[in-house]
């Protein structure tokens, strides 16, 4: 008998193919149009998409993509490639390929090249569960996996939040940034998302966004809870840093229409921060395993310009994990089997 294959599938959100309104037009609509992302009925979904967001922010997203955009192409394809290559080194040449959940190259291309495995391993590269993400990109597997008749076993790796070496990975990034700039404050800004997402999940009903504390420790209420699975990342890396509570926050970014969002905003805390008097600030984003748009753009020109204009003196952005080595670390013990794998 010939020894099992295994596959490993690593699944990042996505990029435009070219920095310009048509192609960012194409993303967009794939993208919004997933019901987990805009959760309202299928017609109401397509008219918000379609007439009142894509025609305007295609431009407005292409301009944004321009700015960051480099030789390689988009940044966050360029270094999910990168990773990968030094993934399936890591793993003495076994087959690891990467899948888009929107965009190429896509989930239905990554797992036709890992069609002849007895066993594909998927990790969805997002650290904190979220509907929009983590169980899209499930489920978009599933059903592609279907309609290729692969006959083997997924095996889905959840949320890494505080895995140990997920963990290390960004301290390893972000220690030699804070030795090196010193500065005042941390500010652990995360992806945004609008409340309701969250609140959904609670099964008591009566835990999520009902205190202050809600997301002060994981229990069973908001085991799913993407908010408190932000502040868990948080204690994590502060403990890790022997960050004291007055000189790091959290905040949450890039939102998206009208709709409550989960607090507090990056915006509102840049300003907030600049106005107690805070000169030098760093800003890390651990929701995000490679740097994208919402790092490189939204964070290190548009938020600098927010935290300069409202009286600072220095926005320090913090790189991602990227395909770093200590990054690559932690994904093969994530990968290799264990309790609740």
């Amino acid at each position: 008998m010939s020894p099992r294959r295994t596959g490993l599938l690593l699944i990042n959100l996505g990029t435009p193919d070219a920095p310009e309104p048509g192609s960012v037009g194409r993303y967009l609509r794939q993208f919004l149009m997933d019901e987990r992302v805009i959760d309202v009925p299928a017609p109401l979904r397509w008219l918000l998409v379609n007439v009142l967001i894509v025609p305007k922010r295609k431009f407005e997203s292409a301009a944004a993509y321009e700015k960051i955009w480099t030789a390689r192409g988009s940044p966050l394809l360029a270094i999910s490639r990168e990773l990968t290559d030094k993934v399936r080194e890591r793993l003495s040449g076994a087959p690891v390929e990467l899948g888009m959940r929107y965009g190429t190259p896509s989930i239905r291309s990554a797992l036709e090249a890992l069609l002849d495995c007895d066993e594909i391993v998927v990790l969805p590269l997002y650290p904190q569960y979220a509907e929009s993400s983590t169980r899209s990109a499930r489920e978009e597997c599933l059903a592609r996996a279907r309609e290729l008749g692969f006959s083997g076993r997924l095996r889905f790796i959840g949320p890494f939040y505080d895995d140990p070496g997920f963990i290390r990975a960004f301290v390893a990034v972000l220690r030699p940034v804070l030795e090196r700039e010193k500065p005042d404050h941390v500010l652990f800004s995360y992806h945004g998302l609008p409340e309701r997402h969250v609140t959904r999940l609670d099964p008591t009903g009566g835990h999520c966004r009902k205190s202050d504390a809600c997301c002060d420790r994981i229990v069973d209420a908001n085991r799913l809870c993407y908010r408190a699975h932000c502040f868990a990342t948080t204690r994590a890396l502060a403990g890790e840093l022997d960050l004291p509570p007055d000189r790091h926050s959290v905040s949450f970014q890039s939102r998206l229409g009208r709709a409550a969002w989960i607090p507090p905003s990056t915006e509102s805390t840049l300003v907030e921060l600049a106005k107690r008097g805070v000169k030098r600030l760093a800003v890390v984003c651990p929701s995000f395993t490679a740097d994208c748009l919402e790092t490189i753009e939204e964070i290190g020109i548009r938020a600098s310009a927010i935290f300069t204009g409202a009286g600072g003196e220095k926005l320090i952005r913090v790189p991602c994990v990227n395909a770093e080595p200590a990054w690559v670390d932690a994904i093969e013990g994530l990968i290799r089997p264990g309790p609740g794998r």
